[in-house]
């Protein structure tokens, strides 16, 4: 069975409907470049950390991702798609096992806490599973606002924002956008309560 043309008189690359939010299929020969570059500069950020070379793997960090703020820090190991796409904010601290599929923009405000094998996962497949079979994909960003925490295992679904100060319980679903200043739990995850200043709990 011949595939569908599904980009007739569309003259861009797959690489550019990506970056378009568009639907696209994964052979564009430089986005497999950069991925491929991004997996070198994973492993060689990993290695500087076991071996304390702090100036070296910020170096590192810095390279390969889009934007890292000053202080923010991010404990191995880390999986990225390209990492160019994946941006944190300043005193951030993520911690180990983070996937950060990176294929639309990944934005990490300042001051958040990322609790261990946290995934943020921009890609999409169209339900219908044809496209799907064809090996179609597109991708949404994700935003977290600035001082927020994701505990341990949250999943952090494509298109989704989260707003300034909130909180998200360990191994909650985030499928839609969260408002700044509460707490939200569970799969799906849903909010359960506002924050309010000086709350100790």
């Amino acid at each position: 069975m011949q595939q569908r043309d599904y980009f007739a008189g569309d003259p861009r690359t797959n690489r550019e409907r990506m970056l378009a939010g568009d639907l696209y299929i994964a052979d564009d020969p430089d986005s497999e470049r950069i991925a491929r570059q991004a997996a070198v500069l994973v492993d060689r950020y990993q290695r500087a950390v076991v071996d304390a070379q702090d100036a070296q793997a910020r170096e590192i960090l810095t390279e390969l991702l889009g934007s890292l703020g000053d202080g923010a820090f991010i404990k191995p190991p880390l999986a990225v798609d390209y990492g160019e796409n994946l941006h944190v904010g300043a005193r951030t601290f993520v911690n180990s096992g983070l996937t950060a599929l990176d294929v639309a923009t990944i934005r990490i405000g300042e001051d958040c806490q990322i609790g261990p094998n946290v995934q943020l996962l921009t890609p999409t497949h169209p339900v219908d599973p044809q496209p799907r079979r064809d090996k179609l994909e597109a991708a949404l960003p994700i935003t977290l606002g600035d001082n927020v925490w994701l505990g341990g295992g949250v999943i952090v679904c494509p298109g989704v924002s989260i707003g300034d100060n909130t909180v998200v319980g360990a191994g909650a679903v985030v499928v839609r956008d969260l408002p700044a200043n509460v707490v939200a739990v569970g799969n799906p995850a849903r909010v359960v309560r506002e924050i309010v200043p000086g709350d100790p709990r």
